[in-house]
């Protein structure tokens, strides 16, 4: 944690007044949400405010407010200073604050509050997080050969398509293949192969579109986004066929787990709605976004970075007798750094909120502020680890940034975990329990994607949450060094 992130009373920094203020109530908090959406963007929207108070400890109204939210007043945190507060919960509660000032209904998860919903301090948090801990550890010899057998199929479609057409959605070729991949992953039963079929994913994106639709917009005409979307919440009855059929799937293909949820004093059904839940939104959810934003960021980097990734993923894995395996993913120094880079430059997970238990002292760079008792707080995570007074050119994409002596030292300050990567997840905090399998998967596509290629081009935009992919060309690698 940044050292001085918080403290209960004492602080050397001269304290100041939260500057800010939330305006009329109801016509506000709509007034900011067309800005935060449609007439600023979310980044400019926190950065006109940031300029207007000179601090970057503000309060703000965030989306969605009105009548999905019924307050949208936080206090917002948008340094790297400031932003390890909400990591801290013994300062701060982490109930029902998943998704932010609202709460997707609990009919979307079997009626029950899963995990992510959870604090620390309710008794089925440790149990659901020690769960996830022991399945992540009785699979991880599984994780390496599921990765490359279903990225293999998924970079041979690519070519394909690339050689037809001249382009290819990785997007979409992703969302099949990290479906099967969690899958086969996690339970040892590829999805596509049971009764789910081929309509995992759409099932899938479906009920996650109804939980996370108050952070989006679709490009509709703003008035019908913001009834549709912004204003009431969508009804839980559209997902529940496709609902069904997934907890079918899980309630089988994870028949191992549950048996041992029961062990650890989890109901069976609730231990299956939260291993769907940690399954599709969290992993599933998560891979939709970082695949294709790694990929994104090596799409603009320069191809020099290329050259450097292949000839360290290929002597390393030849090093290791032609085979990828843990250890030598391991050693590769710069993809890691890669993986940590485009984490830091776009995190999966842009927000982070946390209601104070008590009366606090937060501090920022040159600043401290007195928060009361019961106040939301609020994080914007790309403010954080994008700090110009942490990182140097800190808006640009440097693949070998947290190389060397001094780049380990800022992998405290990349963030995307709900902690920092320097930590690790426990059964007592609330950084997410697949942080390192996250990682570990991201370095997985940078590894087979440059022991197949040399080089390529793709053309890169936004989606939703995330970047939009479209590859346009592959150089593949030479057969002579293409044994691996």
């Amino acid at each position: 944690m940044a050292e001085g992130a918080a403290t209960s009373t004492a602080t050397t920094l001269p304290v100041r007044d939260i500057p800010g203020d939330y305006g009329i109530p109801f016509a506000s908090a709509i007034r900011d949400r067309l800005d935060f959406y449609y007439f600023q963007g979310q980044d400019k929207y926190f950065q006109t405010r940031v300029d207007k108070y000179h601090s970057t400890v503000v309060r703000l109204n965030v989306p969605p407010g009105p009548f999905m939210a019924t307050d949208p007043r936080v206090i917002a945190v948008l340094d790297a200073n400031s932003f390890p507060i909400l990591f801290d919960v013994s300062k701060v509660e982490k109930k029902d604050v998943f998704t932010g000032t609202y709460m997707p209904s609990t009919s979307l998860t079997g009626g029950y509050r899963v995990c992510s919903y959870l604090d620390p301090s309710e008794p089925n948090h440790a149990k659901v997080k020690q769960l996830l801990f022991n399945i992540l550890a009785s699979r991880k010899d599984a994780v390496i050969p599921a990765f490359r057998a279903n990225f293999t199929a998924l970079f041979e479609t690519m070519e394909s398509q690339v050689t037809a057409a001249g382009k290819s959605d990785f997007n979409k070729l992703n969302d099949n293949t990290s479906f099967d991949f969690l899958g086969e992953a996690y339970f040892g039963v590829r999805p596509s192969s049971t009764a789910l079929g081929s309509t995992g994913p759409t099932k899938s994106t479906k009920w996650l579109f109804l939980q996370l639709c108050p952070l989006m917009t679709l490009g509709l005409p703003k008035i019908l986004e913001e009834l549709l979307l912004h204003t009431f919440p969508l009804p839980p009855l559209i997902a529940k066929c496709d609902y069904k059929a997934l907890y079918k799937y899980f309630s089988s293909a994870a028949g191992n787990a549950l048996d041992n949820a029961e062990k650890l004093g989890l109901k069976r059904d609730e231990a299956c709605h939260n291993l769907l839940f940690a399954t599709v939104f969290n992993s599933y959810g998560g891979m939709k976004v970082l695949l294709p934003g790694i990929l994104g960021w090596l799409a603009k980097a320069d191809k020099s970075l290329h050259v450097r990734l292949a000839k360290e993923i290929r002597s390393t894995v030849l090093a290791e007798g032609g085979k990828v395996t843990l250890n030598a993913v391991e050693k590769m120094d710069l993809t890691r750094s890669v993986v940590y880079e485009a984490l830091r430059m776009d995190p999966p997970v842009k927000y982070q909120y946390g209601k104070a238990k008590q009366d606090l002292v937060i501090e920022s760079h040159d600043a401290a502020f007195k928060v009361k008792k019961g106040e939301m707080l609020f994080g914007y995570q790309p403010f954080a680890t994008r700090d110009p007074k942490v990182f140097d050119d800190a808006d640009r994409f440097i693949g070998d940034r947290f190389l060397g002596d001094e780049g380990k030292k800022l992998i405290k300050y990349v963030v995307w975990s709900n902690g920092p990567e320097s930590e690790s997840p426990t059964v007592s905090n609330k950084q997410c329990p697949g942080k390192d399998f996250v990682v570990l998967v991201g370095r997985l596509l940078v590894v087979e994607f440059f022991l197949r290629y040399d080089t390529f081009t793709a053309d890169v935009g936004t989606v939703l949450l995330g970047s939009q992919v479209t590859v346009t060309s592959l150089t593949k690698v030479a057969a002579s060094s293409s044994d691996i």
